[in-house]
Parts: structure tokens; C-alpha cells; sequence
């Protein structure tokens, strides 16, 4: 067995332990569950590892890899894909929100709706139903995290006031390890 087929017997795994059904592409039907992941799907620039569909519309695509390849060189690959997706086929929005590059072992994600797009390491696939809930929504968590209102400063010191302002900083340029530490006084 070639690397990237026990690739994808691994994420064939995480993909049903997260309510996907997996199909061929010659064997589609998007009506079989509520996500469905298809193997092989063609799109303009070739055939991504799996197309995602939920509720019967495309949604993403995950890009499969060998296990020691590092993801991060990956992402223009899925991102190509997402950017090309046929027309023709229902979607909820081109380019497609979503795309992971798995191994099967470490996977990285993407929401191209984000402010800026970028493609982190997450435990799993989504639920579709995580997925479609997503979509829905006029605009993504880091999106939000853009809009933070202002500190209420009452009753702050001022290195209180420096901090959260520094964490919310941290969060609209995507740096999710900010760390605060507070003393206690007594």
C-alpha cells in the first residue's frame, strides 16, 4: 500500500467519526447523509483528494498528504482547488469557505472567509453540521474579533487597561497564544 492510500484510510476514519459519509466519484449521492465526502472530485485545476458536501452543496475540499509531509507547503494546492471548483455544481460560495490538508495523522484547516486566510492545526475534520452552521453566519469568529468594542476603562488600573488592550491586539492579528498574567493582591 502506497503512503497516501494509508493516508486515506486514516482520514476516511476521522471523516466518519465525525459524521461524514465517504463516497467515489462514481458513486455519488449527496442525498446520503447530511455531509458527504467525495473522493477524487474533479475540479478545473484536476482532482482534489475529497470534495465536501453539505446539504447537497459543495462547501470544501481536504487535500490528502503522506504521513511526515509538512502541510504548511500544501495549502496553495487546496487553495487552488477551492478557487476552482466547478461552477456547475451547487455551492454555498466560490470560492468554496473551507479546506484542510490532512495526513491523517496532523491536519490543518482553513476558513477563506476569515480577514486573513490562513491554515492552522486543528485535532479533526468538523461535523458537517459544524460546517453548515458556519456558513450560515454573516461573518467568522475571527472576523468578530476585528469589531471588538472598546475596553470599559471604570475601575481598571492602568496595567489592566494596557493588557486586555494588548490581548484584543493579539486576537485581530490572529495570535491565538496571547497569555495574560494577573496578580492577585490582597
Amino acid at each position: 500500500m502506497k503512503p497516501e492510500e494509508k493516508a486515506r484510510q486514516h482520514i476516511d476514519q476521522l471523516l466518519i467519526k465525525a459524521g461524514w459519509v465517504i463516497q467515489d466519484v462514481n458513486e455519488i449521492n449527496l442525498g446520503a447523509g447530511l455531509g458527504v465526502a467525495v473522493r477524487e472530485y474533479p475540479t478545473k485545476t484536476g482532482f482534489v483528494d475529497y470534495g465536501l458536501f453539505v446539504d447537497r452543496k459543495a462547501i470544501g475540499v481536504i487535500e490528502a498528504k503522506s504521513a511526515g509531509t509538512t502541510l504548511s507547503g500544501v495549502a496553495e494546492q487546496s487553495e487552488g482547488y477551492i478557487r476552482n471548483f466547478p461552477d456547475n455544481v451547487l455551492h454555498f460560495m466560490l470560492p468554496l469557505p473551507f479546506a484542510y490538508e490532512s495526513t491523517g495523522v496532523e491536519t490543518f484547516f482553513r476558513d477563506e472567509r476569515d480577514p486573513v486566510s490562513r491554515s492552522r492545526r486543528v485535532f479533526g475534520f468538523h461535523k458537517p453540521e459544524t460546517l453548515l452552521e458556519w456558513v450560515k453566519e454573516d461573518e467568522t469568529l475571527r472576523g468578530r474579533l476585528h469589531k471588538l468594542p472598546s475596553l470599559i476603562t471604570d475601575g481598571l488600573r492602568d496595567c489592566q487597561i494596557e493588557a486586555v488592550n494588548n490581548l484584543d491586539i493579539s486576537f485581530k492579528e490572529a495570535r491565538p497564544r496571547a497569555l495574560i498574567y494577573s496578580a492577585q493582591l490582597n
